[in-house]
């Protein structure tokens, strides 16, 4: 498979879009995982910091002389003390450099003294802002990040800075720091494991959403898979599998195999009108080729009138498939308004001179409509022969308008149509028992354009018995 077609399939873009829409998502929760964890674990530094410092203040609180302070031993927690003046006045031991918030004095630790702790008994006037003798500030504690060397080892730290006024009234500032190694550490690690992680996540999702999809369009592959046979045989009488589910596959399924049986329908329709416009050509062609090899032989018998009747039939004929090929392409001209009464007029002075009954027009309120006057009067001329053919005396035609609808009716007085035949009369070359001849009945087409023709203008056609006794055509049309 080519990646242009690959990348084209459903499942391929199915399973893109599933695995970019989860790494996505992986990718913003671990970016929230990763910030909350640096920020928990700078937090806890802080607050380990915060603790060291405070440990320490309490002791000079107490009154805990500089050089007797009890100072953190390990690496983990520098202390730094410096008074108002910058001076060091204590230091956790192995202590030798430090960048940052503790360089607030670098001058060398005083030694030890009778009068240590006790060098400015006024400094607590100093600044108002410092904690009262005895005290350790309640503030919250300033931080800083920095560097500290200690036993010849440098690393970064984060210092809690917490002042502090001695019992003798000296306030100094006590720096306590945090490795932030081991926070840093941690969070390294979490995203490490999610660097790895997320791929190996991501693969499994593109898996399982190729499985997945992969078993959702099988039905869709089944159902393509026998359109592609049905068409390769050409046998519409196959269906395509129907899947268990109910669900979306299912109904196109069930969809499709109604396409295919009306297809299949219309199809085999096709064929029998093909099958029966043979038929019909068939039997005019015969007759007028018999007249004319007659004539050749024996010029004498020749019956013109016969072959012209032929000639003209075969006329009527390939007018009326051409009509029916017409309307079955949905072809139809511009639309404009009508006036039925001077259609219904217009058609009976027309036919006036070869009327075999005479025809009783009644026309009221003048209806309008909007159509093609060409069809509408063809519509109204195939009904007028049609009862033309069956009346024993009369016909009758109406045109009223009743509601929304401009009504037109043609009655006869002959047999008219039986309940069971007043559907199949609108078939295609279908003729009833009463009218076989072919020469009588015409090809059985006339009821069939009139119905396709006023369907076609959103009508209805429909035949009824009449109350002279005969049948009763009724069309109705949308009023305008």
């Amino acid at each position: 498979m080519s990646v242009r077609r690959w990348f084209g399939s459903v499942r391929a873009r199915t399973t893109l879009g599933a695995t970019a829409v989860v790494a996505a998502a992986l990718i913003a929760a671990g970016f929230a995982v990763v910030l909350l964890l640096r920020a928990e674990l700078g937090g806890q530094t802080d607050l380990r910091s915060e603790v060291a410092a405070r440990e320490v203040a309490s002791q000079l609180a107490t009154g805990t002389p500089f050089g007797s302070l009890d100072l953190p031993d390990d690496e983990e927690h520098p202390v730094r003390v410096v008074d108002g003046a910058g001076r060091v006045r204590a230091a956790s031991d192995d202590l030798t450099g430090v960048t940052g918030p503790a360089t607030a004095g670098d001058a060398p630790v005083p030694p030890p003294g009778p009068d240590d702790g006790d060098d400015d008994p006024g400094d607590d006037e100093s600044d108002d802002d410092a904690p009262g003798r005895g005290e350790v500030s309640g503030d919250d504690p300033s931080f800083g990040t920095g560097t500290a060397t200690v036993e010849g080892r440098t690393d970064d730290y984060r210092f809690a800075a917490v002042e502090v006024t001695t019992p003798a009234g000296e306030t100094v500032t006590v720096y306590a720091g945090t490795e932030l190694d081991a926070a840093r550490s941690a969070v390294g690690t979490v995203t490490r494991s999610m660097l790895v992680g997320l791929p190996l996540l991501l693969a499994v999702v593109a898996g399982v959403t190729w499985l997945v999809t992969r078993r959702a369009l099988y039905p869709v592959e089944a159902v393509r898979a026998e359109l592609a046979e049905i068409t390769v045989a050409g046998d519409l009488s196959r269906r395509v599998p129907v899947p268990e589910a109910r669900d979306e596959v299912g109904r196109l399924a069930v969809t499709t195999n109604a396409t295919l049986a009306a297809l299949e329908d219309s199809v085999a329709k096709q064929r029998a009108f093909v099958a029966d416009a043979s038929h019909e050509l068939r039997s005019p062609i015969a007759s007028l080729r018999t007249q004319l090899e007659v004539a050749v032989a024996h010029p004498e018998l020749l019956d013109v009138p016969g072959a012209v009747d032929d000639v003209v039939r075969l006329q009527h004929l390939a007018a009326d498939l051409l009509l029916l090929a017409r309307i079955d392409a949905g072809e139809r001209p511009p639309a404009r308004p009508v006036r039925l009464a001077e259609l219904v007029r217009d058609e009976l002075d027309r036919r006036a001179a070869g009327d075999r009954v005479p025809v009783r027009a009644s026309v009221e309120d003048d209806p309008r409509v909007t159509g093609v006057p060409g069809r509408l009067s063809r519509v109204l001329g195939n009904l007028l022969d049609n009862a033309e053919r069956h009346a024993d005396r009369v016909v009758r035609v109406t045109a009223l308008r009743e509601g929304r609808d401009a009504v037109v009716r043609v009655a006869d007085d002959g047999p008219g149509v039986p309940a069971a035949d007043r559907e199949r009369v609108f078939e295609r070359f279908v003729r009833l028992d009463d009218a076989r001849s072919r020469d009588e009945g015409g090809a059985g087409l006339g009821l069939a354009i009139a119905r396709d023709l006023v369907t076609a203008h959103g009508g209805t056609l429909t035949v009824r018995d009449a109350p002279e006794g005969g049948a009763l055509f009724e069309v109705r049309l949308p009023a305008t």
